[in-house]
């Protein structure tokens, strides 16, 4: 099923499942067995791959690309231009119990949403986890298998577990090396090619 969202132009495959109150722009894509729950909204020419998850509330931005197997739970945004590699997981509680102290099966009341950003034009790389409460920069890249655990600056490429921050990347994705370079986020290659 598809949103009521009347100016839809996209695909959705025919195991999707798509809440009638989830928003979904144009030429949107969402593949094999994806699901978007409700109030969740995904912007125009974005792509879902197979088996995303998009939870209640969550919001993708236009021209993102989220690969095969993705978890996007409650209180996420993700901006414009984001990249999201397969099997990435955005969590949104620090203190995750099935119970409470006294034995009680925990419900809504029971935790307190942590919210993430995921900022225009960044890429997060296959495997990785991001811990709830987080904001990811412009342009910052996240490498493969990383668990995010703090903020991560604008073009800064983190690494590891926990992920640190090993250098700074152009908007094209090329790691700059020098200090002019690293001010102005812009590297050789695209002055070259822009230029400048």
């Amino acid at each position: 099923m598809v949103s009521h969202n009347s100016r839809h132009t996209g695909t959705v495959h025919h195991t999707g499942e798509v809440s009638a109150d989830a928003v979904i722009g144009n030429g949107v894509r969402i593949w094999n067995h994806s699901q978007v729950r409700a109030g969740a909204a995904v912007g125009d020419h974005s792509s879902l791959g197979k088996n995303v998850y998009v939870d209640a509330g969550v919001s993708i931005g236009a021209r993102c690309k989220i690969q095969n197997n993705v978890s996007i739970y409650h209180g996420v945004t993700i901006e414009d231009g984001v990249f999201v590699g397969p099997h990435v997981c955005f969590t949104n509680d620090r203190l995750p119990r099935a119970i409470n102290p006294d034995g009680s099966l925990k419900g809504t009341e029971d935790w307190e949403l942590e919210t993430t950003v995921v900022r225009y034009g960044a890429s997060i790389g296959a495997h990785s986890v991001l811990l709830s409460g987080l904001i990811v920069g412009r342009f910052a890249l996240v490498a493969a298998g990383s668990v995010v655990t703090r903020d991560v600056p604008d073009h800064a490429l983190v690494v590891g577990s926990p992920a640190r921050v090993v250098a700074y990347v152009c908007a094209c994705g090329v790691r700059l090396s020098d200090t002019v370079a690293a001010q102005s986020y812009i590297c050789l290659h695209c002055r070259e090619n822009q230029g400048v």
